[in-house]
């Protein structure tokens, strides 16, 4: 009974998730409750074995960090910087921009990045009296590729990491930075060769760009002072987790308690928090009821039974399978959920005899994180930017993203594919 019921409070949940039929931290929070309610797992069992707390915590850190640095300007001030470096050319101005969504995805969070972003673009194109598209499809690109580089860029990679013990900071720069470097460099060749014909402007047009004064925009020069003080030796403890023995949550839940300490005087605690995405935190605490519901049954058990005899255990077989489904499912069906549901899956692998599963985890997040590019409702930043866009008078609908988008997904999991077999099957 408790398989059929699991089964469909599983179903109903996650249609409504993917359709978007409701808020999704609702449903999700119902679901988990639901499994609850019908005795699928208990409530010890939801708190102490089945809702990732690390997980939960480095989100709500890093969401902290992100939300004080951003209302000291920092951000604007240094788009307007680097538009500015650049004489406000077209070509030159999408690069730099995509590069800082890049590696603003990689070092934040690529949902806030986007939100970051994208004000900038329109108010930069609005100046220059060009299109904004080009650019918010770069930057959408930029901000899933980015993410997938780091362990704290993309919620997926947050996931798999507190999955996998000996996953660190760099383990991620390391094994996922080189094959990421590769895929932006020719997405963002595409999409300037996409896209040449409407990036250019005149020279009137970029004088107005050049008048204006990047330091207006920092409305807290303190503030801005505090912030990038406490984000850079934050950073410096990701990279350094390894040597300094201390777990990468811990470091970034002191980052946020230290800004927010920092900044008291400038902002109120109980602001903070309450800029703080709490729809994102109670939808993974949901999900994480909702996926645990499953693993309960022995259903995810069965889904690695199912994968293993197609590939008959073959590692490399097996890690391009979970790249190209994870990839393909990620372009229809937002990627966290997934990912939730892949990981137990993953970790059922090692009782049948796989002995080194790194690969296989890296298969599974290139594949979540590249697949979000696929269509516009594969990423969280994807509906972040459309709607935007929707409200800025400039928008694009589901083909539009769909003839940039599914080119994207196909060069990134081609690349993928060959980096995989290159450096960890060439000597099966």
């Amino acid at each position: 009974m408790n398989v059929f019921l699991a089964s469909i409070i599983f179903i109903i949940s996650y249609f409504f998730i993917i359709t978007e039929k409701g808020n999704r931290a609702l449903v999700a929070c119902i679901g988990g409750v639901l499994m609850l309610l019908c005795g699928v797992i208990t409530f010890d069992q939801a708190l102490l074995m089945y809702i990732d707390w690390h997980t939960v915590t480095l989100l709500l850190s890093m969401m902290i960090l992100v939300s004080i640095t951003s209302r000291s300007g920092i951000f604007e001030y240094l788009a307007i910087y680097l538009a500015q470096a650049v004489k406000g050319r077209p070509i030159p101005l999408l690069v730099v921009i995509a590069s800082l969504t890049a590696c603003g995805s990689a070092l934040l969070n690529n949902v806030t990045t986007v939100l970051l972003i994208v004000p900038i673009i329109f108010t930069i194109t609005s100046i220059l009296q060009i299109s904004a598209i080009p650019y918010l499809m770069a930057t959408i690109l930029a901000a899933n590729i980015g993410g997938t580089a780091t362990l704290i860029g993309d919620p997926p990679n947050v996931m798999i990491s507190q999955a996998v013990d000996h996953f660190t900071f760099n383990s991620f720069l390391i094994h996922l930075g080189p094959v990421v470097a590769i895929i932006y460099f020719l997405v963002m060749t595409g999409i300037v060769f996409l896209y040449r014909s409407k990036l250019s402007v005149r020279a009137d047009q970029s004088r107005s760009l050049m008048a204006i004064s990047p330091r207006s925009f920092i409305v807290n020069k303190v503030l801005a002072y505090k912030s990038i003080f406490v984000l850079v030796i934050t950073t410096l403890g990701f990279i350094a987790q390894s040597y300094l023995q201390v777990g990468i949550t811990s470091i970034a839940m002191a980052g946020a308690l230290l800004l927010m300490l920092l900044a008291a005087n400038e902002h109120e605690t109980e602001e903070v928090l309450q800029s703080v995405e709490w729809v994102t935190i109670f939808f993974f605490i949901g999900l994480f009821m909702l996926v645990g519901g499953l693993e309960e049954i022995g259903l995810l058990d069965h889904i690695a039974q199912a994968i293993m005899s197609v590939t008959d255990g073959n590692l490399s077989t097996t890690a391009l399978l979970v790249l190209w489904v994870s990839g393909i499912v990620s372009g229809f069906v937002d990627n966290i959920p997934f990912v939730a549901a892949m990981i137990p899956v993953m970790l059922e692998f090692e009782s049948y005899g796989v002995q080194n599963m790194d690969p296989l985890w890296w298969a599974l997040a290139l594949g979540a994180c590249l697949g979000g590019n696929g269509t516009i409702v594969g990423a969280s930043a994807n509906v972040v930017v459309a709607g935007l866009a929707v409200k800025a008078k400039q928008p694009f609908n589901y083909v539009d993203f769909l003839k940039v988008g599914l080119p994207t997904v196909i060069i990134s999991f081609v690349v993928s594919t060959i980096y995989l077999y290159l450096r960890y099957f060439t000597y099966l």
